[in-house]
């Protein structure tokens, strides 16, 4: 894959902004973060429903396409932590059900329209509520302050931490990965997505790991240690790993619904699948890991 330096400086251009919007969204407070992966949310379905209506050859109903968003985002709003609290109402306590229950009513008038039901088509449809709501959800989860002890330290780990050591993580191996495998890169990793190689999805995965390891922590809390890089790279190297099955599951979806880009969100990166399928497939997996293995 030859290296070309007027899609990098796009790429690289359009990410700025994207990278500036996603800070704002992850560091500002708790708000600002459900607003961003509320977006986000709705964004990533409505792609998704239009990649499987042009697999399928099938066409949803409004209703449908909207109760299938509705619900999935009720079940987001379950997984919000007790930080989300607006006059004494929770969004898990007092939210979530409400939400679910008009998403699950908008389905059922779908349903019952007299447009024809692909039976197929619509149990695709149906996955993305594991895709795309359960992994949000799950995202929404991470968003919590807790401490470690690293020697005889205890360090204070805030809410926008995991989220944040996650997208950064990801964004370290794509990055990494396009730059080794542009310079080096021979053997194609996979026929879903010919551009990627071994080489650079090596690369990147060892880079992202050295980086969030080993550098980060001394730029971020100027000490190192074996809990640090443990709790760093341990997150660094599952978020790279999983990351690219989500761009290669994403890739497949793309390649059967016969699309080059998800969307046009961004100049250089595509869509909302397009910029989150690494995203989507590394959180459950980060979480499992967060909660059996350090929390």
């Amino acid at each position: 894959m030859a290296f070309n330096i007027q899609t990098f400086r796009t790429r690289a251009l359009t990410a700025i902004v994207f990278v500036a919007i996603m800070l704002a969204g992850l560091l500002w407070n708790q708000w600002s973060f459900l607003v961003l992966f509320s977006i986000i949310h709705f964004g990533c379905w409505w792609e998704y429903l239009k990649l499987t209506e042009k697999i399928h050859s099938t066409s949803f109903h409004a209703y449908t396409k909207l109760g299938l968003m509705v619900m999935g985002y009720g079940i987001m709003l379950w997984f919000c932590s007790p930080a989300y609290h607006i006059s004494g109402y929770g969004l898990k306590e007092n939210i979530s059900l409400p939400v679910s229950a008009a998403g699950f009513a908008l389905l059922l008038a779908g349903i019952f329209q007299k447009n024809p039901i692909n039976v197929k088509a619509f149990g695709y449809a149906v996955l993305g509520v594991l895709y795309i709501s359960l992994c949000w959800g799950l995202m929404m989860d991470l968003y919590n302050d807790f401490t470690i002890r690293v020697s005889s330290t205890i360090v204070f780990i805030t809410g926008y931490f995991l989220p944040l050591i996650i997208i950064a993580s990801i964004w370290i191996n794509d990055t990494m990965a396009y730059i080794v495998g542009s310079f080096i890169g021979k053997t194609p990793l996979s026929k879903i997505s010919p551009k990627k190689t071994w080489e650079g999805t090596i690369g990147g995965v060892i880079l992202c790991v050295v980086v969030m390891a080993f550098l980060y922590p001394q730029v971020h809390y100027s000490m190192n240690s074996t809990a640090i890089a443990f709790l760093f790279g341990s997150i660094a190297l599952i978020a790279a790993i999983t990351g690219t099955f989500g761009d290669l599951l994403e890739s497949k979806l793309k390649r059967s619904a016969g699309v080059k880009d998800s969307g046009s969100l961004m100049p250089g990166h595509g869509g909302f699948l397009d910029r989150f399928d690494s995203l989507l497939l590394a959180t459950p997996f980060v979480w499992v890991h967060v909660q059996f293995l350090i929390k």
